[in-house]
């Protein structure tokens, strides 16, 4: 059986990922056609049993193999100007236009066009072939799949995630963690402003310490100059509440996050954004309202992915890229990558593929 990389491209494009939606659909689509294949696969379903991940092994049963990893999930087209329907593949002057043909339906169609090759082959090693949900909105998704391969023992010699860097190979990138805070307010009338706790100006004190952190690290932070922004980073990215001008705030929501290189511990930045909340901001909260504060959550996390340039991983995607350069980013994944395309078009409305990259990146895997 043979499918072109484009016919499966725009078999999975057709698929609406989004990631507050199924990806049901999608991953049936995929063990329908590695069975065409000869290839069994398993599932591994999140709690709520609408969304679930998948893995695959061509080849003998050893801890030497590789993982080729890829998300299923895409980013919202919400308030987009696409020119053509964002879930129908649409070629045209050598690319291919759709949500997800970039970030990273590309890669995994490559992954897919090449498995009848991969399976004809008397390998030496085995292939695994990992494909998961909810990367975009944290790398969550993925997390149960390797728990529970872990639990069994499994092993393998690396992974080759297919992100976006233009065929770069990329060794590292910096750690995250996305923390979510709940501000509890008192609600008064604003003509009684004393009596009340202002939910969103407790919020914006605290999210102005957040920046302060922030700007410390940029201007005098540790640095790696193997980043792109050389320095860790702490911003804040959402941040909502009240409901009327003329009533005092009783909550407000704050969405942040720090990304560290190596030699920064994420969690120790965490907590110092913590310990201004409940050491300077709720004692001043409380003596008007003893019941109101701040609660915490993490939104998700991951560590720092250092891998030396020298590994057998890094050294084999060199060859195989033919090229002896790397780089680390700073937007990280649960493993370690390259992939066709530019990261700085992943999301746009024009995110696409170069229809020329997907030959060369199908032959990685079957050649």
């Amino acid at each position: 059986m043979t499918t072109s990389t484009l016919d499966i491209l725009a078999a999975l494009v057709a698929f609406d990922t989004t990631s507050h939606k199924s990806n049901l659909d999608c991953i049936g689509w995929i063990e329908a056609y590695l069975a065409r294949c000869g290839v069994a696969c398993e599932r591994f379903p999140d709690a709520s049993g609408q969304k679930a991940s998948l893995f695959a092994t061509i080849g003998p049963a050893s801890d030497q193999g590789y993982i080729l990893s890829g998300h299923t999930d895409v980013v919202p087209v919400d308030g987009q100007a696409w020119s053509s329907d964002p879930f129908e593949l649409r070629v045209a002057d050598g690319r291919a236009y759709g949500r997800g043909a970039l970030d990273m339906k590309g890669f995994v169609a490559c992954v897919l066009a090449a498995v009848p090759e991969m399976a004809a082959r008397p390998l030496s090693a085995p292939l695994h072939l990992a494909f998961s949900y909810d990367e975009e909105i944290g790398c969550v998704g993925v997390v149960p799949m390797l728990d529970q391969l872990a639990a069994r023992g499994f092993k393998a010699a690396g992974a080759f995630i297919g992100e976006p860097t233009s065929m770069g190979v990329v060794v590292g990138h910096k750690g995250k963690t996305a923390m979510r805070a709940h501000v509890r307010g008192f609600a008064s009338h604003s003509s009684l402003a004393p009596q009340g706790v202002n939910a969103v100006e407790f919020g914006a004190r605290f999210v102005a310490h957040i920046q302060s952190i922030g700007a410390e690290l940029a201007r005098s932070g540790a640095r790696d100059e193997a980043f792109d922004v050389p320095f860790s980073t702490f911003i804040t990215g959402v941040m909502q509440g009240g409901v009327a001008v003329n009533v005092i705030p009783h909550e407000c929501r704050i969405d942040f996050e720090t990304r560290v290189i190596a030699c920064d511990d994420r969690f120790a930045l965490v907590e110092r954004a913590r310990r201004f909340a409940r050491e300077v901001l709720e004692p001043e909260m409380q003596a008007v309202r003893p019941d109101t504060g701040f609660d915490f959550e993490v939104i998700s996390d991951m560590p720092t992915l250092e891998t030396p340039p020298d590994a057998a991983v890094a050294t084999l995607a060199m060859r195989l890229v033919g090229s002896n350069r790397w780089s680390n980013r700073s937007w990280g994944r649960r493993r370690w990558w390259w992939g066709r395309g530019r990261s700085n078009r992943r999301t746009s409305p024009t995110s696409s593929s170069n229809c020329r990259s997907l030959r060369p990146a199908r032959r990685l895997w079957g050649g």
